[in-house]
């Protein structure tokens, strides 16, 4: 079942896996991080629809540098207070295949600090 994958393909199915487990029906914070830019979503898996999205390739980013931790930070807030606007306070963090450090890392405590529970 997991032959062929990759060690990045394993360690996401794992996470994702574990998530389901203990989320109950909070929405997911899903990240991706590409080599210039970082994108963050709030996911409402019951009903499959985004409820927030921010990211470096965003208006309100743009103009900022999209590797690196202050880029990450600035699209943490962002997402956040789109994820307030929308109503949600508390979220299950889906760092997908991406080890916990750095950029991932900066973009989670930004979100602790604009008001998400996770």
């Amino acid at each position: 079942m997991t032959k062929g994958l990759s060690l990045f393909q394993k360690r996401r199915r794992r996470n994702r896996t574990a998530l389901r487990a203990r989320s109950g029906n909070r929405p997911r914070l899903s990240i991706h991080r590409s080599g210039q830019h970082i994108y963050a979503q709030v996911i409402d898996d019951a009903q499959g629809k985004t409820v927030a999205a921010a990211s470096t390739l965003d208006k309100d980013g743009r103009g900022k540098a999209g590797a690196n931790v202050e880029a990450a930070k600035d699209v943490g807030k962002r997402v956040a207070e789109a994820a307030k606007k929308a109503g949600v306070t508390q979220v299950v963090f889906d760092r997908g295949g991406f080890l916990f450090h750095g950029r991932v890392k900066a973009l989670a405590d930004a979100a602790r600090e604009g008001g998400l529970e996770f």
